[in-house]
């Protein structure tokens, strides 16, 4: 393997964000989940459906005068103005009342199960059973608890923290690159070939020979790139005795699950059935113990910012890495009409998997 010469991690740079959220955006935030959590209350008889009413129903179908198979439906809800039922369904059931008939003409879609009706025109009666408003839910400590939460301050942390984390992750990643490109100008041997190939190999999956081809001068680079970034991480990591331990492994899945709740054994399942999946996990979590052994040891800068701040950093940062993609694949189009290199095009920094410990 090439030797690698990892200076002094004290020498290395970078920025750190700490986003400072205001009250206004907590409670602009559980604002809009209240919004969205939709609450129907049953009005007086004599009021009629506009759009955004849930409207309960039942009804018969019939086409040319007869029944066909699923042409009566009971206590079908329909929310006006989303038109989710057959294409122009609801609009005719503004105005209605509850315990009024409303005949209702519609045409048959192409998903409908019946094939030999698709496109043909339906007749539905229809007898409304209620007419249902939306009522905003009060955002209180019983609204908190709905959400799973013990009152409406502990609400406010909760959502507080997870707009926190939404920013705190993305803007890890920019400190992270800042790191990747300084620890990039550490010396490193010459890389074998061999490594090269094997990680064209990877890069190259599921391209056909045209794309290969076309990216090859791109590839390459990245190639080289990768090696290098994954060999000074494996070494900083030997030199350090950073390891992963299994605890370590099963709290990530416990994490993932978390996530998807109900899906505990489908989560499991696919760790224990995909062996290449579990080691791609800790081969992530090495990385990560790495990246953060670096952050303790480097210089840091914080800055603070407020959300407009935060937006505007991301978005500079996306357009950087689409303006270096375009670049690229532009270089890459170029004809060579002549022995001048062109300017290497900034790329993002991506670190290769280091080796699992």
């Amino acid at each position: 393997m090439p030797k690698v010469k990892i200076n002094s991690l004290d020498s290395i740079k970078y920025r750190e964000y700490k986003v400072n959220l205001s009250k206004e955006e907590t409670d602009k935030r559980i604002k809009e989940i209240a919004s969205n959590q939709k609450n129907f209350v049953e009005v007086d008889a004599a009021k009629v459906a506009n759009e955004g009413d849930l409207v309960t129903f039942d009804y018969k179908a019939t086409v040319d005068g007869k029944e066909f198979k699923g042409s009566e439906g009971k206590n079908t809800q329909l929310e006006l103005g989303k038109d989710l039922f057959i294409k122009g369904f609801d609009k005719q059931l503004l105005k209605a009342k509850k315990d009024e008939e409303i005949k209702v003409e519609a045409v048959l879609p192409e998903i409908f199960p019946e094939k030999e009706l698709v496109g043909q025109k339906a007749i539905f009666m229809c007898k409304i059973i209620s007419v249902k408003k939306h009522k905003p839910l009060p955002i209180d400590d019983e609204f908190a608890k709905k959400l799973g939460a013990k009152d409406l301050n502990d609400l406010k942390n909760l959502v507080s923290k997870q707009l926190n984390d939404q920013y705190k992750n993305s803007l890890d990643q920019i400190s992270k690159n800042q790191i990747l490109e300084e620890i990039e100008n550490f010396k490193i041997d010459e890389i074998p070939n061999t490594l090269i190939e094997q990680e064209l190999n990877i890069l190259n999956q599921g391209l056909d020979k045209e794309a290969i081809e076309k990216n090859k001068n791109n590839n390459l680079k990245n190639a080289k790139k990768r090696i290098k970034l994954g060999l000074i991480l494996n070494q900083i990591g030997e030199e350090n005795n950073i390891k992963v331990e299994n605890l370590e492994i099963q709290s990530e899945i416990q994490k993932q699950i978390g996530m998807m709740p109900g899906q505990e054994k489908l989560v499991m399942d696919y760790y224990q059935k995909n062996p290449e999946a579990a080691a791609s996990l800790r081969g992530n979590i090495y990385e990560q113990k790495i990246i953060e052994f670096i952050k303790s040891k480097a210089k840091k800068t914080v800055k603070e910012i407020d959300k407009s701040e935060a937006e505007k950093i991301l978005k500079e940062e996306n357009e950087k890495n689409l303006k270096a993609q375009s670049t690229t694949d532009v270089m890459e189009k170029k004809p060579k009409t002549s022995e001048k290199k062109p300017k290497k095009a900034p790329i993002k920094k991506k670190a290769k998997k280091v080796s699992k410990k």
